[in-house]
């Protein structure tokens, strides 16, 4: 019966660590600028960022640092999925915009 229980509360555990809901943040694209262009998010967590473009132009969310790169209609919001990160600093930019378009994620 030991066991039993033992097995039952590694297999509950598991499956609520598997449902929690991941954690979400947004970042805003306005006049060609990323609002906020500084985000902080805490390592080892995979999360979703979502991108919402309030523009009336298309824009591309780009990252080498993340391995991201996906195209935010005007008036869109896209959802991108990303793997827990290591502590450190995330570039990100939008490219058709790079003068004004730049952000960075901070993990800690």
């Amino acid at each position: 019966m030991k066991k039993f229980l033992t097995i039952l509360s590694i297999v509950t555990s598991i499956a609520s660590s598997s449902l929690a809901a991941e954690q979400e943040f947004l970042i805003q694209i306005k006049d060609h600028k990323f609002l906020p262009e500084i985000l902080e998010i805490p390592a080892g967590e995979k999360f979703k960022l979502i991108i919402e473009n309030l523009d009336k132009t298309l824009e591309e969310f780009e990252s080498g640092d993340l391995k991201k790169e996906k195209l935010v209609g005007a008036g869109k919001k896209i959802t991108i999925i990303i793997s827990p990160l290591k502590a450190g600093e995330y570039k990100f930019f939008g490219d058709f915009h790079q003068k004004t378009a730049q952000g960075k994620i901070i993990v800690r």
